[in-house]
């Protein structure tokens, strides 16, 4: 039985109604509202299945909507994040533990996958990559309720542990590896992308600032997609171009050239910024919302009766889970709650898992692990998040986030 275009359009129109929902429901018991999505897109699957439905999703719709979505979480996070002198040690504390939690997970799971699934080296660790990305696409939305600190310090570290992710799975996806030709042409690459980043984005700027036109903000978009895209065929790293154009448009006062900055006045500045912030939150909540539900609806339970898939599959988060306790009780010296379970794995792992080469994909890898690990992370923040009460009683030593000198 196929669906006609009405029933479509119940449906599609259907699940923003209920993603808003989710949204609003989540701020209360404290699950993630993509958690939501994920059960609602299996849930729609076990009732097509059950009414004999026939619902075939194209690979490339996941894959473009995985491709907006990747362009909007870079966007979101160069918005969010704030570059000022007073924010120098929480920026430098969250980079590093971005960047070292990001590497030591992907050492630990390249292990395990080279022991359970004897692959090659290498393979394994383009495997292992995505699947030690935190979930900005996840924790962005969910921290809410978190103290001002706290949330700080997740927005810059799931924004770093995206962009330090990314280029590093470019790096090791791409033909030669560990020669001074690589290594030379990879940094030469982004020296160059970021040169390119800070010409598009000026020229961005202007474009949203002198543009009479009401619509303007998916003339960007599309030109920031076409950039990424032309990029990737370069070998440029052009997420960079994406990063510092949000980035500038939210620290445009910073900018050390004054002449640049005063072809704009302060009230274009801040509508431009004002409007991005607005149209980039209603875009990746659409976004969000059926990228999560097709992935939900694509997931096959029976993984759970799979030994193998539970067993690899509970390594690798526990592994996971491991590496950020360690690393912020050890290293923080403190006991962060509930940062310690926001491992969150989403649209980024999702994304790069579908781009991973034919030539360098592993045979003895099931999908169905990374479905168990989606779903395990999840829940695992969930746990977290509703547990976690903000009280005056608390202990909380959050001036680690915003004040410790000692670190670095």
């Amino acid at each position: 039985m196929n669906l006609g275009p009405e029933l479509l359009l119940i449906i599609l129109c259907g699940l923003i109604i209920l993603s808003y929902f989710f949204s609003i429901l989540s701020k209360y018991i404290k699950i993630p509202s993509v958690l939501l999505l994920l059960f609602a897109g299996i849930g729609l699957r076990a009732i097509a299945q059950a009414n004999n439905f026939n619902i075939a999703i194209p690979a490339q719709v996941v894959d473009g909507l995985g491709v907006v979505g990747l362009v909007m979480i870079v966007l979101e996070a160069g918005l969010d994040l704030e570059l000022s002198k007073d924010k120098a040690s929480l920026i430098r504390n969250s980079f590093f533990a971005g960047l070292v939690i990001l590497i030591f997970s992907a050492a630990l799971l390249t292990a395990i996958l080279y022991y359970w699934l004897h692959g090659d080296v290498l393979r394994c660790i383009v495997y292992s990559l995505p699947l030690s990305i935190m979930s900005s696409s996840i924790v962005l939305p969910s921290i809410h309720h978190l103290t001002k600190s706290k949330k700080e310090f997740l927005v810059y570290e799931a924004s770093f542990s995206d962009i330090i992710g990314i280029l590093l799975f470019n790096y090791f996806t791409g033909r030669e590896l560990f020669t001074l030709q690589s290594i030379g042409s990879f940094s030469l690459n982004i020296v160059l992308a970021f040169i390119l980043s800070l010409v598009v984005s000026f020229f961005l700027f202007w474009v949203m600032a002198k543009t009479k036109m009401n619509i303007k903000f998916f003339l960007v978009f599309a030109i920031l997609i076409v950039i990424y895209e032309g990029g990737k065929m370069l070998d440029l790293p052009s997420l960079l171009v994406i990063l510092v154009f949000g980035l500038m448009i939210n620290n445009w006062e910073k900018i050390p050239f004054r002449k640049a900055t005063r072809l704009f006045s302060h009230n274009e500045v801040v509508n431009i910024r004002q409007f991005m912030h607005s149209i980039t939150a209603e875009s990746s909540f659409l976004v969000r919302t059926f990228f999560f539900v097709l992935f939900g609806f694509s997931m096959n339970l029976n993984f759970i009766h799979n030994p193998d898939v539970v067993l690899v599959g509970s390594l690798i988060v526990l592994a996971l889970f491991l590496v950020r306790f360690f690393y912020l009780r050890f290293f923080f010296k403190t006991k962060l709650f509930p940062e310690v379970f926001l491992i969150p794995r989403g649209l980024v792992t999702i994304v790069l898992f579908y781009k991973i080469p034919a030539s360098m994909q592993l045979s003895s890898f099931d999908d169905d692990i990374l479905f168990f690990i989606v779903l395990a992370t999840g829940i695992i923040m969930s746990i977290g998040m509703i547990f976690y009460k903000k009280g005056n009683d608390e202990i909380i030593e959050e001036p680690q986030f915003a004040e410790q000198k000692n670190i670095l």
